[in-house]
């Protein structure tokens, strides 16, 4: 296989910068073209980051036939049209989570990674972080013992949440709480917990229809977990999950930790584990990785998992009332 695999990325809003930075640190990695309805901005990101092409479209990107894997950092509304056409268009995908607005949508998009033979997986990078990765190993092994509870949050003050446009809160984009940020704490008590039994939620909503502020409680068989998400207040971002012997903390800011505390009987100790980066990295590696080896998706983080995950978030909207135009 040839020296570097070249990336696209797809929509250059703040996180495709984070993710441009981190692609600039893997050496078998190319940035080679980048897409923008805003032809300047394309142009603009395109020099920042010594890229080769600068697109004003997204049909453009797409069928530019020397890319290998697009990263689709679009609005939440657009990943499922934009990776479907992608795939059929013989690129490998990396989609920002969440992977769709709905199961419906993401499993049409992994339909068309099996028919096309593409890798494709949603970009949830804090499955691939180190301290995650080493945390959840420590839990599978019971060292905290049996899991009973687990809390987890992600909340910012966001001060600027009206206008069409607007992604945090435009329903045509996919806004709100739940699906920006509120699927990481879903996600955490997925890969631990695995799918709750039932699902209770309450939410405080925008003008718009979207989230401001969503808090769930999760009920498994033999545990319970209490999350919540919000853009009204700010929040500690930490995780912690608590087993009959001990527990965890996935440190501020968890969904991106930088170390985690481990607290068994009178004992506890703190694992710094910093990132490569900001830690796309992780995900930016497993990708090559399942493309070099000729899979469709990550053991990691499967194309099960996400529909799982989705399915989960689709409980808590229904729960909550969140429904989007189509």
């Amino acid at each position: 296989m040839k020296d570097k695999i070249k990336w696209g990325i797809i929509g250059l809003g703040n996180i495709a910068h984070k993710f441009a930075n981190d692609l600039m640190l893997i050496e078998a990695a190319e940035l080679f073209a980048v897409a923008s309805r805003d032809a300047e901005k394309s142009k603009e990101f395109a020099k920042r980051y010594q890229c080769k092409k600068a697109y004003s479209t997204y049909d453009a990107i797409i069928n530019d036939p020397e890319i290998d894997i697009l990263y689709i950092a679009t609005p939440h509304s657009s990943h499922a049209d934009l990776t479907i056409q992608a795939l059929q268009n013989n690129k490998h995908i990396l989609c920002e989570k969440p992977i769709a607005l709905n199961y419906g949508d993401a499993f049409q998009m992994i339909t068309a990674s099996k028919v096309n033979t593409k890798f494709f997986m949603e970009a949830f990078w804090t499955r691939f972080n180190p301290s995650f990765r080493e945390a959840f190993s420590i839990i599978k092994k019971g060292e905290i013992g049996e899991v009973k509870y687990i809390n987890a949050d992600f909340a910012f003050y966001a001060d600027n949440l009206d206008g069409i446009g607007n992604r945090k809160t435009d329903m045509n984009l996919g806004g709100g709480s739940l699906l920006d940020i509120g699927v990481y704490p879903l996600f955490l008590c997925y890969m631990v917990l695995g799918i709750p039994i039932e699902i209770l939620a309450k939410s405080n909503f925008h003008q718009t229809g979207a989230d401001l502020q969503t808090s769930m409680i999760l009920q498994y068989e033999n545990a319970q977990a209490i999350l919540h998400s919000s853009f009204v207040s700010t929040s500690n971002i930490e995780a912690t999950i608590n087993g009959t012997k001990g527990r965890i903390n996935l440190n501020t800011l968890w969904h991106e930790a930088q170390s985690y505390t481990l607290n068994v009987g009178d004992q506890e100790e703190e694992i710094l584990l910093p990132t490569k980066g900001k830690g796309f990295t992780y995900e930016i590696e497993e990708c090559h990785q399942c493309i070099k080896e000729n899979r469709i998706e990550s053991s990691l983080w499967s194309h099960q998992n996400s529909l799982d995950l989705i399915k989960i978030v689709d409980q808590v909207r229904n729960q909550i009332g969140l429904e989007y135009p189509r």
